[in-house]
């Protein structure tokens, strides 16, 4: 009996303790991406490991494309290596404020930052891979990213 009494009063504190929170759940660090900027963010690295695939000079054309507008004095030449991109779009959120290094104002659009895993190629042998975060930024319907610099 008084086992049961034990458990009744469990469930009792348990289901009393359940409330229903008004509103929408965000990820840590800010809001998620509407769905069209999603998609049009996963295209963007699509093609990025598309033209990873075709090799080098495919690559540079790619980066050159979609490299930010008020950012096209910041590209780099990654030589005859290529890389691909593997976005985890579960993070993809908004940052708000950032910008990149040493520059004096944030680009236009919306700038959002996702979690990748980065592998480094030449020819076909895998250099390096490393799991960092990268700034997509959504501006006038299109994607565009920010050169990678290994001097940066």
């Amino acid at each position: 009996m008084r086992w049961a009494l034990g458990v009744l009063l469990v469930v009792a504190t348990a289901s009393g303790c359940s409330t229903t929170v008004v509103g929408r759940a965000l990820p840590a660090g800010g809001e998620s991406a509407p769905e069209v900027e999603r998609e049009l963010i996963g295209q963007y690295f699509t093609d990025f490991n598309e033209a990873a695939d075709e090799g080098p000079q495919a690559q540079r054309a790619y980066l050159r494309r979609t490299q930010h507008p008020d950012f096209t004095d910041r590209t780099c030449d990654l030589g005859d290596l290529v890389l691909t991109v593997e976005p985890a779009l579960s993070t993809l959120r908004a940052d708000a404020k950032w910008k990149p290094e040493d520059a004096s104002k944030r680009p236009r659009g919306s700038v959002y930052v996702v979690g990748v895993s980065v592998r480094i190629r030449r020819d076909n042998a895998t250099l390096a891979e490393q799991i960092g975060s990268q700034r997509i930024v959504v501006l006038d319907g299109r994607a565009y990213g920010f050169a990678p610099c290994p001097t940066r």
